[in-house]
């Protein structure tokens, strides 16, 4: 899942959510460099990723666009499941996911002394630009793929990943609709198990 997905399963817990979005930039034992709420948001996080990683649906959404993204299918699978996301009526109206994305910014802005490097940078971007709104669009989620493409190792550009999302695009919004209702209960399911350890 990708930053929308990863705010949405923090559960309107602001120190969740924190933890939740920095997850990403934060390596091994600097996770306890971190306030304990803080670090279960990164633990909440990675979890999620393992779920998701290891679903059977994202293992079949990842075929469609492996011939076009190699070893980074996963990756933007991640960004595909934010697309549908955001388009899901289920969980979101078009004004609804407006509000939430301006809410997340405005509460991350209030840990913005605790960001790591990384994210410190890629922040305003994320926030000027509204990632979170614009995984709605399918011009948001070429420009997704562009910083992807761009980021990674092996990949020249994401011309031909973008065209295997559109080609295969109700494909992998059914694979969205198998995966996402299992991946918020188990987000769900684990947020509650966090709360109650004590780490410190």
């Amino acid at each position: 899942m990708n930053y929308l997905a990863h705010a949405y399963l923090s559960f309107n817990d602001p120190e969740i959510l924190a933890g939740n979005m920095i997850s990403d930039f934060v390596k091994g034992k600097k996770q306890f460099d971190f306030s304990e709420n803080i670090l279960k948001g990164i633990r909440l996080h990675r979890s999620i990723d393992d779920f998701t990683d290891t679903h059977p649906s994202t293992k079949k959404a990842k075929t469609y666009l492996k011939p076009a993204a190699g070893l980074y299918a996963g990756a933007f699978v991640d960004v595909v499941y934010d697309h549908f996301l955001a388009c899901d009526e289920n969980e979101f109206t078009n004004e609804s996911l407006l509000s939430f994305s301006l809410s997340v910014y405005e509460t991350l802005l209030k840990y913005k002394t605790i960001f790591p490097e990384k994210f410190a940078g890629m922040f305003p971007y994320m926030k000027t630009q509204n990632w979170l709104y614009n995984y709605r669009t399918n011009s948001g989620i070429d420009k997704s793929f562009t910083g992807l493409a761009h980021r990674a190792k092996y990949l020249n550009n994401s011309v031909f990943i973008f065209e295997s999302f559109t080609n295969n695009y109700f494909a992998l919004r059914q694979c969205y609709y198998e995966f996402f209702p299992t991946v918020k209960n188990f987000a769900y399911e684990q947020f509650n198990k966090l709360k109650a350890i004590r780490f410190y």
